[in-house]
């Protein structure tokens, strides 16, 4: 039973996920934490660990939670439930939809989807941001708007904010370089 209950968990993710990985992460959070999966700081975590491997991050994070849940089969389970919908929607479209991205109501609606997944990506920003720069549990108690911002993460997100945007590098460098300074100071 637990097995079907997770496959239809990420088959309704996968069924709704519309513009790549990222704009999974705001349905991901809430099955995550409505059933006690993860904390927000251990979301987090899978995030970055999703990003840095290879692979769809909404598959890597499907298989991380049904393998925790349970076992390899549940990684396994849980993987299918996400990625059967797009299977399944492909399938549909090349079958039976002959010029499919020509037709009128087709291109409507992609130009209403792109902006609702700009702000799914950019909703999934911000609570990303809420977990890793924001200290509200500190400020609200105390009042004083210093300690509101973790400096050390908000430094890190300049620095390699600059890097990123100044260097030509590939991805990995980055992120082999955030692991070791991550290791070094935090």
């Amino acid at each position: 039973m637990e097995y079907i209950k997770i496959f239809f968990i990420f088959f309704k993710i996968g069924l709704f996920t519309i513009g790549g990985g990222l704009a999974a992460i705001p349905l991901l959070q809430v099955e995550a934490f409505s059933r006690n999966w993860v904390t927000p700081e251990f979301f987090t975590d899978m995030i970055a660990v999703s990003q840095s491997t290879p692979g769809p991050i909404g598959a890597n994070m499907a298989t991380y939670v049904g393998f925790n849940e349970l076992g390899i089969a549940g990684a396994i389970v849980a993987t299918l439930g996400l990625i059967c919908p797009a299977v399944i929607i492909v399938y549909l479209i090349s079958k039976y939809l002959l010029h499919f991205n020509e037709k009128k109501i087709v291109i409507d609606v992609f130009s209403g989807l792109r902006p609702a997944v700009a702000g799914m990506i950019l909703a999934a920003s911000y609570n990303i941001a809420k977990v890793t720069v924001y200290k509200g549990d500190i400020f609200h108690p105390t009042g004083n708007i210093i300690e509101m911002i973790d400096i050390k993460n908000s430094i890190l997100f300049i620095i390699f904010f600059a890097l990123i945007s100044k260097f030509d590098k590939h991805p990995i460098f980055f992120i082999v370089l955030g692991g070791i300074v991550g290791n070094l100071i935090l």
